[in-house]
């Protein structure tokens, strides 16, 4: 779930280490042709029933949930009810084990908005963790950066300690994220922050690793971390603290 280009599909892409597009299928298992499911995604038209999956690990499915924090009563209904229905299926294939919550930094002034407080107080997940990611953190460098040759310090210098001044903005927004989302009635259950997603070689290690922290099932927790296939220091350390 998230804004549009809050990098969704981009950080899909690496936790399942691939560039292409999901192949998307309808509740049923068919396989949707592509061009009508672009014609309805330039209508602006989504459909969380649809199952997102990526040829290099068919081991994930997704659900995209889009349109509800643009203000539209029906599509945030139609959201919740499928995240109520399918959190408690019984048949492990057919529920929804967790759900990621994305929100970009590059809208870092307006971090939680009505639709992340509509959706943390009257949208009871129930059994399914919801983790918030900060995705496109790369964006804080810029206003880092100004924020250093604001203070009077030289261009190197200012170079020299951007990634720092970044860290601490981030350490910033996500403390005000926290406060406000604490405040609701159903707050998520961690935070991860992502950067530098578009980057083939960038990893969601932390992203895994959070997840299966909050599963509450241990049996799940196992079979997430057994599916993320290029997370091997993860396999093993999640065997050794078994």
């Amino acid at each position: 779930m998230g804004r549009a280009n809050a990098g969704k599909t981009t950080v899909l892409q690496r936790v399942c280490n691939s560039t292409e597009r999901p192949e998307v299928f309808d509740g049923k298992g068919n396989k949707i042709d592509g061009d009508v499911l672009q014609g309805t995604l330039n209508r602006g038209i989504h459909n969380i029933e649809q199952e997102l999956v990526f040829r290099s690990n068919p081991g994930f499915v997704f659900h995209d949930s889009c349109g509800f924090e643009a203000g539209s009563t029906r599509q945030f209904d139609e959201m919740r009810k499928f995240v109520v229905e399918h959190g408690t299926m019984g048949r492990v294939n057919e529920r929804i084990h967790a759900i990621w919550f994305c929100i970009p930094m590059t809208d870092y002034h307006r971090t939680v908005t009505v639709a992340e407080q509509k959706f943390f107080n009257e949208c009871n997940t129930g059994h399914v963790p919801v983790i918030v990611l900060l995705t496109k953190v790369e964006v804080l460098n810029l206003p880092a950066f100004e924020g250093l040759l604001g203070q009077g310090l030289a261009l190197d210098e200012a170079k020299e300690r951007v990634a720092e001044k970044q860290g601490e903005l981030l350490e910033k927004w996500l403390a005000h994220i926290k406060h406000e989302l604490g405040k609701c009635k159903f707050p998520p259950k961690g935070y991860v922050s992502l950067q530098k997603m578009h980057q083939e070689s960038a990893e969601c290690s932390a992203l895994i690793q959070c997840t299966a922290d909050v599963l509450n099932e241990e049996g799940l927790q196992g079979l997430l971390v057994s599916t993320e296939q290029s997370g091997i220091a993860l396999c093993v350390q999640y065997a050794v603290h078994r």
